[in-house]
């Protein structure tokens, strides 16, 4: 059974576009894999705890040396390494928040780079993930334009994330850029071109679509 992760994070339930634009692609993917299933991370919903003391030493601390309170604390980021582990697929919708990335996604982000879990260190202090094949699109939602503009240099959220993810193992990201949703004309535009750009991938890379 394919298994589609799907993590958001727009504060806003209702008329996000960036949660609007994952609905989409959820639709098509569930056309492909019928009896597929859909492990929804909602972190508004379901807010993750920024990462504790006792949770970075969890995380350097071997498993059999764990005081009851560093136990505890890894708990959840545990939960989710596994979660993450055993998706095939993984979608990600964030809209950009003073230039950055939402402060709930980072959050998760804190508990997903785990060393000796999803990542690792070489000899020579490079890293090396330990997720190789797993698929991940990334979906944006930006109020402004700033692919090919002067603002792109202040566009911090798509580099993060993609770099996090590289850590992890995770190079070729699929990114699915919805710009200018502060303009009701170059939405309505944009959106269609995302639509499209999102069914041509399912058609492209042979989905059962």
């Amino acid at each position: 059974m394919k298994k589609l992760l799907r993590i958001d994070c727009s504060p806003r339930i209702n008329g996000s576009h960036s949660r609007e634009i994952t609905d989409y692609f959820e639709h098509l993917w569930k056309n492909s894999y019928p009896d597929g299933k859909v492990i929804y991370r909602d972190l508004v919903k379901n807010q993750i705890p920024h990462i504790s003391d006792e949770t970075i030493k969890g995380f350097y601390t071997p498993k059999n040396k764990l005081t009851p309170k560093e136990s505890k604390a890894i708990v959840l980021s545990d939960m989710l390494v596994t979660e993450l582990k055993n998706a095939d697929e993984i979608i990600i919708s964030s809209p950009l928040y003073n230039f950055g990335t939402a402060s709930n996604l980072k959050a998760y982000l804190d508990h997903i780079v785990r060393v000796g879990h999803t990542f690792k260190v070489n000899e020579d202090g490079s890293y090396s993930g330990l997720l190789k094949t797993k698929a991940t699109h990334l979906v944006t939602a930006k109020g402004g334009s700033y692919k090919g503009t002067s603002m792109e240099k202040n566009d911090f959220q798509v580099p993060h994330i993609q770099a996090v993810f590289n850590t992890l193992g995770i190079d070729n990201i699929n990114l699915l850029s919805l710009e200018g949703t502060s303009n009701k004309h170059t939405l309505v535009k944009n959106e269609k071109l995302i639509k499209e750009q999102i069914s041509e991938y399912f058609k492209t890379n042979n989905y059962e679509y």
